[in-house]
């Protein structure tokens, strides 16, 4: 046996993140709970297939935990070329579903390169961030590098099209740059480009169908809003305490599309009502919470900023899709981690779990 992975594994066992495991864990039972209510009377498959897929996840998970981190460090840039190159091949040869490509075919699994991405980019900025002389007051000079580090992925991405996942991937560099000690005339640029650029985005950029589900935001009684119309029914009828578990039929019955996948927190509402969905989003506060404690406590910025862009990729899709589903903000496809059904969100959390794992297995080490 390899000495090195020896004491990688003992350090690992030994000084395991109990608290991390076990919040990651309340919030994937959750979301297997909620998944057979979605699927058990008409495609119980999908079921058994997110079960395969997690338990795939848990060995990355305890893959990307047990090799140290300062190794991925040193290859950050060359993985989130790998990414990008994936990107690049989606648009070449990637499936065309919905008028979009956005998966490789792979026989029985489609894989989604632009989930991993919100990943890899984090890891190249805090490779960035961490390697940088100018630890105080950046200016737009110092922006350069990570622009171009978030932009082309994300240029990538909106391609597709998919431009959820591509504001994603903005809102997580965006949180990462806030920890990055930029001066406030700085950060007031970046914001007020960023708002002069929606309306030609909106214009130009979106798809037909993406400026309809805007509209439909701003006119719940358009045909668009209709998906919205039916998750705020069943959030409604779910009441305080919910209809109970495998009892809801307010959206089922209704043929909901994207049940599973965009929507499962309205059939969670619906069944555990407004105290369910409190536990839920508890459940998510105390991960991203502890997320951001191991950034604090962190040794070097590589893994503080990690540690950022994994929480901010929780917080960004936790509130984006129960915003949308609520009525609160458009809808614009986003998933919720460790609730939705998908194999490429599921191995990459596990992935960001891990190398978070890694992070604070390590923070006492050196």
């Amino acid at each position: 046996m390899n000495p090195a992975r020896g004491v990688g594994w003992r350090r690992l066992r030994f000084r395991f993140d109990w608290t991390l495991t076990l919040s990651a864990s309340v919030v994937t039972t959750l979301g297997l709970m909620n998944l057979w209510s979605a699927v058990h009377d008409k495609q119980s498959n999908l079921f058994s297939q997110q079960i395969s897929w997690l338990g795939l996840g848990v060995g990355v998970f305890l893959a990307v935990a047990t090799v140290d981190y300062r190794t991925i460090s040193r290859y950050a840039y060359f993985f989130h070329a790998a990414g990008v190159a994936l990107l690049l091949g989606v648009l070449a040869f990637g499936k065309m579903v919905g008028g979009g490509r956005r998966w490789f075919d792979l026989g029985p699994f489609h894989v989604q390169p632009s989930e991993l991405m919100q990943l890899l980019t984090a890891v190249a900025l805090g490779k960035y961030l961490n390697d940088s002389p100018a630890l105080e007051g950046r200016t737009w000079r110092h922006l350069a590098i990570p622009v171009l580090i978030v932009s082309v992925p994300a240029w990538a991405i909106a391609k597709q099209p998919d431009f959820g996942t591509a504001f994603l991937l903005l809102l997580v560099f965006f949180t990462i740059m806030l920890t990055a000690r930029l001066r406030l005339r700085t950060l007031g640029a970046i914001v007020g480009f960023a708002t002069l650029a929606a309306f030609p985005i909106y214009q130009h950029l979106l798809h037909e169908y993406q400026r309809k589900r805007v509209e439909a935001f701003f006119n719940p009684n358009s045909e668009g809003a209709y998906q919205t119309r039916q998750a705020l029914n069943a959030i409604g009828s779910g009441r305080f305490l919910g209809k109970g578990f495998l009892h809801g039929t307010q959206i089922r019955l209704r043929h909901f599309p994207a049940l599973w996948t965009d929507f499962p927190f309205a059939v969670w509402a619906e069944e555990w009502g407004f105290v369910g969905c409190f536990v839920m989003l508890l459940a998510y506060l105390v991960l991203i919470l502890w997320i951001l404690k191991i950034a604090g406590d962190a040794r070097d910025r590589f893994g503080a900023t990690v540690c950022v862009g994994v929480a901010a990729m929780f917080f960004w899709h936790v509130f984006i899709n129960v915003g949308m589903v609520s009525g609160l903000l458009p809808v614009v496809g986003v998933t919720l981690p460790l609730i939705s059904y998908g194999g490429s969100s599921i191995l990459t959390i596990a992935a960001a779990l891990g190398l978070v794992m890694n992070i604070s297995v390590r923070r006492f080490s050196y």
